[in-house]
């Protein structure tokens, strides 16, 4: 199976900022595991402001761009230097990918990426990608890396996209204040109830929620791939979604169906 794993920065970084050293162990350690028994990840990474944040002692998530931009110039370095020596212990290598707007835009530029992407999955490498907040306007504006992580699933030509979170799944009301709430654990029409159901960004450090998750859900199962949101908080569970066990909520792609 070719998999794209998308992990928020509320899965990655402590409240503070700072790294979770145990989650993000615990994450390269699963991945590593799934890649030896012969699947083929990418890994869609937010957490470069977020980090940067806690390296600079910032108080709080920056709301002006060349802060921004400065924070995830200095947190990208952390992440990747993170990164590459915890899979370098399980004998994996890495590779970084940036991406603008416009690399995904412009068809020749993405059709590049998508060659790149192929490319290093041949040569058994795990392509870890973000946004390339340190340049990019556009991007960090929109802060949303859950789309970013379904336009690389289509690249990618994936069978599966793991949204991995703070929240367990889709539910039938914000959990955050319906505490009645009841998971929802799969999806096969994303119509506007299910959009209403969607609340926001729970956490201070990330910028994306629910309904953006939503919205890269509808851009993958258009193109026949399932996604899957699931909680980040236990990456153990990666391999039980990779075995089609029903984890969290899953959104099936349509030109599976029937």
């Amino acid at each position: 199976m070719r998999m794209v794993v998308k992990v928020g920065t509320s899965t990655l970084t402590h409240p503070t900022g700072m790294l979770n050293i145990k989650q993000t162990e615990k994450l390269a350690k699963v991945l590593s595991d799934l890649k030896n028994s012969g699947h083929e990840l990418i890994l869609v990474s937010s957490g470069a402001i977020g980090m940067g944040v806690g390296k600079l002692n910032l108080k709080t998530r920056p709301s002006d761009i060349p802060t921004k931009q400065a924070a995830a110039a200095v947190g990208q370095c952390e992440l990747m230097y993170t990164y590459d020596k915890l899979f370098g212990e399980y004998h994996h290598n890495v590779a970084q990918i940036l991406l603008t707007g416009e690399d995904l835009e412009d068809e020749n530029r993405y059709k590049n990426f998508s060659n790149t992407l192929a490319r290093l999955l041949e040569l058994g490498a795990l392509p870890i990608i973000n946004e390339n907040d340190s340049v990019s306007t556009s991007e960090i504006e929109i802060g949303d890396n859950d789309t970013l992580s379904a336009l690389v699933a289509i690249g990618a030509k994936a069978d599966l996209l793991v949204i991995l979170s703070d929240i367990d799944g889709l539910y039938t009301a914000d959990p955050h204040e319906n505490p009645g709430a009841k998971l929802i654990p799969l999806v096969e029409d994303l119509d506007e109830s299910v959009f209403a159901a969607a609340g926001g960004s729970s956490n201070g450090l990330g910028t994306g929620g629910m309904k953006t998750k939503l919205c890269a859900a509808k851009l993958v199962t258009e193109k026949g791939i399932d996604m899957v949101i699931a909680n980040g908080k236990e990456p153990s569970l990666l391999y039980a979604v990779a075995d089609g066990e029903s984890v969290g909520t899953r959104f099936s792609g349509k030109k599976r169906r029937g």
